[in-house]
């Protein structure tokens, strides 16, 4: 039921927290003096209703979730580690691919280069041909022109024997070396040409064998590139879930802790009581001997209306009412269990799901849980003034509502580790506790 009233009352506060924010923050430095000044919340009060069984179990369910995390770190990071060794080696494969494609690109322009060469040397050699034949034709072209003098032509003239002998080997050797640079040319061309087919296929296989090269690079850089993002993720999840089992194992100790203070608190509220017991019986041994009745407990019966609204709360001192109804089992300025210190307000024991009214208008600027006060409500009333309702089952109003003198704020319970089912309710003015029987009217 406290959950659910812890949750409740957030809830509640939400709706209206962008609006009331900062005056939230102000109100939180004022409790935080309340808390400084009074030991309510310091630790587990004596009597307090906590229970061991659940602590323990919490404590086990803690440690059962940090073993499980250590195995879930140990599993990651052993697959992390695999991540890493093929990262490793698709890096080195990448690396010896690279250098492939080095390789390959250096081949290719040699090739390319060789290509170019022998292109221009084939130009040369047509062009070395093309002037060959044009000489060619013109000797045949004047060698008809001449009528075609042949060696019996040329004996048959009558000229000097020695001259056309000479003209002949002339013209043997003429056409023995225009034969012979026709077939040579022809050969070279030939082979240049094979040459060139050569290279062109080499410079296409080449080309081929770049572009599987880079057609596996891409696919091991693909590779890679998820690998290292697998590495990532599972480094972010190890690096998480180690300051979770921090977390946690903070968590175990503050668990551990507060089933120590459980044990003595417990141990504590069976000591009060015994004493208790014992006192109550000797007085009441004293009072039957005195021939006295014994004393009885002071209720209040009377709770806040609308008769007070619309009134500046600095001039209702002696016209408030008290917001329950119940006893008044501890009283401002008594002092409390420990004896170290007293009470800064009134505690009215009444029974859990009473309403808890208002005593005067006012605005809400703190509802919600608070250690030590339970489910807590606190009321700005105007001129530094303020009222405080502590303990309850459940908060009605939230953060920033503005309330009239007799709405039901609240409704009482025992939150906080409060033994008894009752109201703690205070009166401040700036800071300062008041004594709230000096305000109510008689």
């Amino acid at each position: 039921m406290e959950e659910k009233t812890l949750a409740s009352s957030k809830i509640q506060a939400g709706r209206h927290s962008s609006r009331w924010h900062a005056w939230k923050q102000h109100l939180l430095m004022i409790v935080a003096v309340f808390c400084l000044e009074s030991p309510i919340h310091a630790a587990p009060r004596a009597g307090a209703t906590l229970d061991p069984a659940k602590s323990h179990e919490e404590l086990s369910e803690l440690r059962g979730r940090i073993e499980k995390l250590q195995r879930e770190i140990l599993r990651k990071e052993e697959s992390r580690s695999e991540v890493a060794g093929g990262l490793k080696e698709s890096e080195r494969v990448i690396l010896t691919v690279s250098r492939k494609l080095t390789d390959l690109s250096a081949e290719q322009r040699e090739a390319q280069t060789e290509l170019a060469a022998m292109d221009r040397q084939i130009e040369q050699m047509e062009k070395r041909i093309a002037n060959e034949k044009s000489r060619i034709e013109k000797i045949l072209q004047n060698r008809y022109r001449s009528g075609g003098r042949d060696r019996l032509k040329m004996l048959l003239t009558g000229e000097d024997p020695a001259t056309v002998s000479r003209q002949l080997q002339y013209y043997s050797y003429i056409s023995r070396a225009r034969a012979e640079l026709i077939a040579q040319v022809k050969e070279d061309a030939g082979k240049l040409a094979e040459l060139q087919t050569e290279a062109r296929q080499r410079a296409d296989e080449i080309r081929q064998l770049k572009e599987q090269e880079v057609s596996v690079k891409k696919q091991l850089e693909a590779e890679q590139a998820k690998r290292k993002q697998i590495l990532t993720q599972l480094s972010g999840q190890i690096s998480g879930q180690r300051k979770e089992i921090g977390r946690l194992k903070q968590d175990e100790q503050r668990v551990t802790r507060l089933i120590e203070e459980i044990n003595r608190a417990l141990a504590k509220k069976r000591a009060d009581e015994a004493r208790r017991r014992a006192a109550a019986k000797a007085q009441a041994k004293a009072e039957k001997r005195a021939g006295r009745p014994p004393a009885t407990v002071e209720r209040n019966e009377e709770v806040p209306d609308d008769s007070l609204a619309g009134k500046v709360f600095a001039s209702l001192k002696g016209r408030l009412k008290l917001p329950v109804r119940g006893e008044l089992a501890n009283r401002f300025g008594s002092p409390r269990e420990a004896g170290a210190t007293s009470w800064k307000g009134l505690f009215i024991r009444a029974e859990t799901g009473q309403t808890v009214h208002a005593i005067a208008d006012g605005r809400v600027v703190f509802a919600d849980w608070l250690r030590g006060f339970g489910n807590l409500l606190i009321v700005d009333h105007g001129g530094g003034y303020m009222s405080l309702y502590g303990y309850n089952e459940a908060l009605l109003k939230a953060v920033g509502q503005a309330i009239k003198s007799g709405d039901g704020v609240a409704e009482v319970g025992n939150t906080g580790g409060n033994p008894e089912s009752g109201l703690y309710f205070e009166l401040r003015y700036r800071s300062k506790p008041l004594d709230p029987l000096n305000w109510v009217s008689k």
